[in-house]
């Protein structure tokens, strides 16, 4: 472990200032992510800001008839909240699926939105990553990268977005709201909250150094079948080989998935589609997959129909 120095912070705005102000500073709260990577140094922050204390932990009704959730909600209490459960059905089943009880109870949801990659090769330090280390290469795209992305990937990277609950929030639209160490606010439609890797896979998000989640908005409820399905290696405690959230209605479908890109993907218009064949056509549309992963594509298809089917059931 590398030696760090830790202070807790008394509001926002003096957390976002502690951060910019400390280069190698890192913002903790359940630390379910970041206290694994320190101690395998893939993360050697030299200062940790607590931001506990800060009064982010309360899921509230916002004006617009949505609901606003503190940065600092664990999921346990998100997936419970019977707002969520009644209106929200996607989300639930979605933070269900990640992860195990203990780490739900510890797990937050800015820090659900702010999870690395869980490539091998991220956190082998004897390999080069460029998201570990920008300009170092890509030890996946030649070593074994079958769970890894076919879509939105890069000569620089093909790793995943790891989080389940991240796919519902894309589902739903919901809005990042944050505070800079100047204290300006900001909204950020998550569309445009992760980044894909391009040449730069070392920036995953756009905050801006500093810049602090304080909740995330979620937008009023979709009426229709709420459905989260997941498929991985093995039934529990293991991350998608691809997963997808709906919501099926009488006002339209929605889809997003997950553990095929770097962040979670939604493709608009292929929700005006009909039928899992074409709907997943067009949101697989310019993959790029080798002998190891092809079969994510065929994967992401057929639990699409399992998923309608369920929603027509």
């Amino acid at each position: 472990m590398k030696p760090f120095t830790y202070v807790r912070a008394a509001d926002p705005v003096e957390a976002a200032k502690a951060v910019a102000e400390h280069p190698g500073a890192r913002f903790i709260a359940g630390g379910t992510n970041l206290l694994d990577l320190m101690k395998l140094q893939v993360e050697t922050p030299t200062h940790l800001i607590d931001i506990n204390r800060l009064g982010l932990d309360r899921i509230e009704k916002a004006d617009h008839g949505g609901l606003r959730i503190g940065a600092l909600v664990r999921n346990t209490d998100l997936a419970a909240d019977k707002r969520v459960r009644r209106d929200y059905a996607v989300l639930t089943r979605a933070l269900v699926a990640g992860a195990s009880g203990q780490l739900r109870n510890k797990a937050t949801t800015a820090g659900n939105l702010l999870q690395r990659t869980r490539c091998p090769y991220f956190y082998d330090t004897s390999k080069p990553c460029n998201k570990r280390k920008a300009g170092s290469g890509c030890a996946a795209l030649g070593g074994l990268h079958r769970g890894l992305a076919i879509l939105g990937t890069s000569e620089a990277c093909i790793a995943t977005h790891p989080s389940d609950m991240t796919v519902a929030m894309r589902l739903l639209d919901a809005t990042v709201e944050t505070v800079g160490p100047d204290g300006v606010a900001r909204a950020i439609p998550i569309a445009e909250f992760h980044r894909l890797p391009g040449t730069t896979p070392h920036i995953e998000t756009v905050l801006k150094p500093g810049e602090l989640i304080t909740g995330v908005l979620l937008p009023p409820p979709l009426g229709g079948r709420h459905i989260y399905r997941k498929v991985r290696d093995r039934a529990s405690y293991a991350f998608a080989l691809v997963s997808v959230a709906a919501v099926v209605g009488p006002d339209g479908q929605r889809f997003a998935f997950g553990g095929v890109a770097p962040k979670p993907w939604r493709v608009e218009a292929a929700e005006k589609l009909k039928g899992a064949d074409a709907i997943a056509a067009s949101v697989t549309l310019g993959a790029r997959t080798t002998g190891q992963n092809a079969f994510k594509a065929t994967l992401l298809r057929r639990t699409l129909s399992a998923v309608l089917a369920e929603a027509e059931a």
